[in-house]
């Protein structure tokens, strides 16, 4: 399917309840942004309700505006303000307030800042953790221009999931994604990561942007070979006229059918596969289903994994 009229299959709910309400009046309150929000997500108001576990909300540090010009992302380019320094404490203040469990944290790229942000992200997770140690937090991080010493300042901060977004295979890196990114490059914070930490790995791809099917089931491979444990799935959107057209809207059964590869052949922990899911969808409801299903804490969860491995 060429066009670009959007099928049937893609029908979005407006967010709406008392648990969004909720937590959105926290964020006003603590001009805290959200990349559910920024990102022009379509499960927002899914996600914050936690239909039968704890909710998600993925907290986007380090402003509004990020250093890099993404084909495909909504979020505004450009024009880079300082980090707000009670920005950590905030977020950790609102988690608090707002009762989660399992906490989201990402960011914009700030290539402008001479560690990229690295120290303020690590230290939102400690402020989080300081807390309340038994909160679950993945972080959603950008690639840090691949240096090592950067990534390690995340893992450094012990969060439960590390996540870092491959986006597309390799052949379409450079139309989809800013050119200060790249496949190469990502996959060495997702190797680092799954190396270095006890954390588990996970990462997103975007179909619907030209792709072929081989080159999905390489970049699989690819991100298995690196130690990556969760993968999900979703169908791009074009946010503008101004940003990437969609190649096809791929059906839900093809979906399916990539979940059924990522879980069975290739042995991800799981795989969140469908055209409305994005990297952070339903994350807490589905960690503590498909990675804690047993009732073991994380320390348990963690060592089977890389056991496993």
């Amino acid at each position: 399917m060429s066009s670009t009229r959007k099928p049937d299959w893609l029908k979005m709910r407006p967010p709406s309840g008392e648990r969004f309400t909720e937590i959105k009046q926290s964020l006003r309150d603590r001009n805290l942004h959200t990349v559910c929000e920024e990102a022009s997500c379509p499960n927002m108001g899914e996600c914050w309700s936690g239909r039968d576990g704890p909710g998600t909300a993925t907290f986007m540090l380090m402003g509004e505006r990020c250093s890099r010009g993404c084909n495909f992302c909504d979020v505004e380019t450009g024009g880079m303000e300082p980090l707000d320094e009670d920005e950590p404490e905030n977020v950790a203040s609102a988690v608090a307030e707002i009762g989660l469990d399992y906490v989201v944290l990402t960011s914009v790229d700030r290539d402008d800042l001479p560690d990229q942000g690295a120290s303020h992200f690590a230290q939102t997770i400690r402020e989080i953790k300081r807390r309340d140690s038994d909160i679950l937090v993945e972080v959603l991080i950008p690639d840090f221009q691949g240096e090592p010493e950067l990534v390690r300042k995340i893992i450094d901060a012990e969060p439960d999931v590390i996540a870092h977004n491959v986006e597309t295979v390799e052949r379409l890196q450079w139309p989809v994604r800013d050119r200060r990114a790249g496949y190469d490059q990502s996959l060495s914070v997702l190797q680092q990561a799954a190396q270095e930490s006890d954390a588990y790995t996970k990462t997103s791809i975007m179909l619907g942007v030209g792709e072929y099917h081989h080159e999905i089931y390489q970049t699989l491979r690819d991100l298995r070979s690196v130690g990556t444990d969760i993968v999900t799935f979703g169908q791009y959107l074009q946010p503008s006229r101004s940003h990437l057209e969609v190649s096809e809207f791929v059906h839900p059964d093809v979906f399916d059918t990539w979940q059924q590869v990522a879980e069975e052949e290739l042995d991800f922990a799981y795989c969140a596969s469908g055209p409305m899911v994005r990297s952070s969808y339903r994350a807490g409801e589905l960690f503590v289903e498909s990675v804690l299903r047993d009732g073991s804490d994380i320390a348990d969860a963690r060592t089977q994994a890389r056991t496993v491995k």
